[in-house]
């Protein structure tokens, strides 16, 4: 202990047990009675020894991580908080455990599959996580292919390949929808997300369910991108048409706050003039004026659920069975309110 680090040589000697004693004792492995199991552990802990996970990946043939690839820019990374949340609910699981995250970037669905492919072929890693899923999403067969556990965030509700944590957001879009007819609103747009993620063809299909439950008009849909400036771009494109909504239900809170910008930029009063909407319920929401109503999502504890059932597939050699947690909930807030009195 000259370097001041605890090695299992360490233990060994301070037990009077042999290395693979230890190993065997502190990784629950047969070869010891349970009286030297507990003395070793109790040495362990006297000492302050921390196994290494190289150490306890080459005795246990595992890695000891699981890997997300988020196919996303750095510049939406950086401003969008329910990456920071997803991340950290991921870590609250995995850190608690003894394993680690490897984290990747990819630019494109290409580089997404090199990356999944060199994380599981080096034996990086001991299972995947799958996060906004694509339509037809080419992930899912390499995975199967691959044979490693895997769990995915928010697929279509019915069977999937992998197991699946979903947090269902037909309820709060309905809720949402209703609110708005309630307040008198009968040209509700919608600010969609990139088409080919599977949550941006739920969240509209959704809305669409909901207007028509209502016998209203679906009406508008622009394409966006999930960011500050396309939510902008929208208002420009929204306002330039020749049928100005009276409301906008917009498909994130990124958007929608971009939106709600360049809406009073233009000399417009929200929400006197127009209704605006978001979805993710991050604290941005709550710092623009006016505050937005959002339907709140809980990506801390779709990450934790994620990692639970990662792990438990992962050290089980089972398949997991699927989870659903508490639904998106709606906050209402100053963004929104009656339809204007023109209309």
């Amino acid at each position: 202990m000259g370097d001041g680090r605890v090695t299992i040589l360490d233990v060994a000697e301070r037990a009077g047990v042999s290395i693979s004693s230890v190993s065997a004792a502190l990784n629950d492995k047969p070869g010891v009675s349970e009286t030297t199991r507990d003395k070793i552990r109790a040495v362990a802990a006297e000492l302050g020894f921390i196994p290494s996970i190289r150490g306890r990946s080459l005795s246990g043939k595992r890695a000891f991580a699981a890997g997300l690839v988020v196919q996303r820019s750095t510049e939406v990374l950086e401003s969008d908080p329910f990456f920071a949340s997803f991340i950290s609910g991921i870590e609250s699981v995995l850190g608690v455990r003894g394993y680690a995250l490897v984290l990747q970037m990819a630019g494109d669905s290409a580089e997404a599959l090199r990356h999944y492919r060199q994380l599981v072929g080096g034996r990086r890693v001991d299972g995947v996580f799958l996060n906004e899923l694509e339509i037809d999403d080419s992930r899912i067969p390499l995975i199967q292919e691959l044979g490693i556990p895997a769990v995915a965030v928010n697929a279509d509700v019915g069977p999937f390949r992998v197991p699946v944590v979903r947090q269902d957001y037909v309820e709060g879009i309905g809720q949402l929808v209703n609110y708005l007819a309630g307040m008198g609103h009968r040209q509700i747009a919608h600010l969609a997300g990139p088409p080919q993620f599977v949550h941006s063809r739920q969240r509209e299909s959704a809305w669409r369910a909901a207007m028509t439950a209502l016998g209203l008009e679906p009406g508008l849909v622009v394409a966006g991108d999930f960011t500050f400036e396309g939510g902008a771009r929208a208002a420009e494109s929204i306002y330039g048409g020749a049928h100005r909504p009276t409301a906008v239900v917009c498909a994130n809170d990124l958007m929608a706050a971009g939106f709600l910008a360049r809406t009073l930029d233009l000399g417009l009063r929200v929400p006197d003039d127009i209704s605006i909407a978001g979805y993710d319920g991050i604290p941005l929401g709550e710092y623009v004026r006016p505050r937005l109503t959002t339907l709140r999502t809980t990506p801390h504890l779709l990450a934790e659920e994620a990692a639970r059932m990662l792990l438990g597939w992962i050290e089980s050699g089972d398949r997991v069975a699927d989870v659903e947690i508490a639904p998106a909930r709606l906050e209402i807030r100053e963004s929104t309110g009656a339809v204007p009195a023109a209309r």
